[in-house]
């Protein structure tokens, strides 16, 4: 372990470790879970089979998706206790009722509806099973609403007042409804649907690749790409305005975004490439365009963006980390735009299920979701340093006295088991997706598949045994 880091630095890695492992599984299970729902209804309306199959798929990789996002936000919330008692003793009377609240509502409902809508096709009628898979999406984007109310208020702090050094609430209306909580719930919300689509239609395009050209494969890989079609337009305006508030509320995030120094008058460059030098207050080898910037964070020609320079050197954010950990998740947002764009035209040309180019590069764009999701929190997180709550308190004031040592062992030990179970855990979703929905006539529609051990009229006890592959499967 390196000396040089004190148990402030490895206790913001273990966060930012444990906190990157956790978003993917959730970000995966909230598309999914409407995304089966939506199969359902259509296998309701129209009792067309590979519907059915599709649901009976995707809701295996959807339990084990959600169990581990589950673990691992367990996990992750006891560190709250244990690597910053600071931020829980000062913060805890409104973070901690916003969490009661997703657990209340939305995990109750989850946990409530999940083992009807993953165990309960024989048991109770069509319909009610539609319903509780309704309960089980509903439920995700509560969560979703509730955990993204907790960080925006983190990131536009009101409604409260410190008293003895402590948070008191106000207004809980102004708590939830912060300034930038519609737009990262709705930003959050879609980088949910879109991770979902990128990956259902990767799995489509591999097995297109392979041959398959079977009712379940096409209309999978083709509902995938509409949706992409309709959403990726969406979240880019949606991230425009999420941009114009950020500059309002967090102008020293969007001046460290963009490697801005100086506060340029009569219009602002937009530097499309650079390396930002924290130490030297510049940003070197800048490639830019004059007056774009001002375009895109002003909406006009010559609107005025405050340079890091005005900010005090210890609070400004990291420019070198935010700089292109930002440009990592526009320039993949553009790619998706142009792959479904690219997607639209070959259905138009009746190629879409044909053009094995277009398919490797669904197979290619697949994991991409998840570069995003990661690369917008890191933009997120790191341009609020320093600050845990802006401008109200300090991260430096959030950790609990722990020494580096204690810190170092439990890193590491995060390190080894995380990989061990969340990447067995990802293997396994891996080999299901592989293995492909039933194809036509070779699974029955009467239930979901059983593990060979489990007696006939035994039913499953935990989300993961909805998967019916064994791990060391072919």
């Amino acid at each position: 372990m390196n000396s040089a880091l004190s148990a402030f630095d490895l206790a913001r890695i273990q966060f930012a470790f444990t906190v990157s492992f956790h978003i993917v599984f959730p970000a995966l299970s909230i598309g999914l879970a409407s995304f089966i729902a939506v199969l359902e209804w259509r296998w309701l309306k129209t009792r067309k089979a590979y519907y059915k199959d599709l649901c009976l798929f995707w809701s295996k990789i959807f339990a084990v998706a959600f169990g581990m996002g589950v673990v691992s936000g367990v996990v992750m919330s006891y560190q709250f206790g244990t690597n910053w008692s600071g931020f829980s003793s000062f913060a805890g009377p409104v973070t901690g009722p916003l969490l009661m609240y997703e657990v209340m509502t939305a995990f109750f409902l989850e946990a409530g509806f999940l083992g009807i809508m993953l165990f309960g096709w024989q048991r109770v009628s069509p319909r009610a099973h539609f319903g509780a898979t309704l309960m089980v999406a509903i439920g995700t984007l509560i969560s979703t609403f509730w955990i993204l109310a907790s960080n925006s208020w983190m990131q536009t702090p009101q409604g409260f007042e410190v008293v003895n050094g402590r948070v008191v609430p106000l207004d809980w209306f102004k708590i939830v409804f912060n300034p930038s909580f519609p737009y990262r719930l709705a930003h959050m919300a879609l980088a949910a649907f879109i991770v979902a689509a990128l990956v259902v239609s990767a799995v489509g395009a591999w097995h297109l690749l392979r041959g398959r050209r079977d009712p379940a494969v096409k209309k999978m890989f083709s509902m995938a790409l509409w949706l992409l079609l309709i959403l990726t337009p969406i979240q880019a305006f949606v991230g425009d305005q999420h941009g114009l508030n950020t500059r309002k509320y967090q102008p020293a995030k969007i001046a460290a975004i963009e490697g801005l120094w100086d506060t340029e008058k009569g219009g602002t460059a937009l530097n499309l490439f650079g390396i930002p030098d924290m130490q030297a207050e510049t940003t070197r080898y800048a490639v830019s365009i004059p007056h774009l910037g001002s375009l895109i964070l002003t909406h006009s020609w010559d609107g005025e963006i405050r340079g890091l320079k005005e900010f005090p050197p210890q609070d400004r954010p990291n420019s070198t980390v935010v700089f292109w950990s930002f440009r990592v998740m526009a320039g993949l947002g553009v790619l998706m735009i142009v792959m479904s764009v690219a997607a639209w035209v070959l259905r138009r040309r009746g190629r879409l299920f044909e053009s094995k180019w277009f398919q490797r590069v669904a197979v290619a764009m697949g994991p991409t979701g998840f570069i995003t999701l990661l690369a917008g929190w890191v933009t997120t997180e790191a341009g609020r340093q320093p600050w845990v709550v802006y401008g109200v308190m300090r991260t430096s004031q959030a950790v609990s006295p722990l020494t580096t040592q204690q810190v170092g062992i439990s890193l590491m030990t995060f390190v080894v088991v995380y990989f061990l179970v969340f990447g067995t855990g990802v293997y396994y979703m891996l080999k299901l997706m592989r293995a492909g929905p039933a194809l036509p006539g070779h699974t029955p529609h009467e239930a979901p598949a059983r593990l060979p051990e489990r007696l006939p009229n035994e039913t499953a006890r935990r989300p993961l045994s909805a998967a019916d592959h064994m791990i060391d499967a072919a």
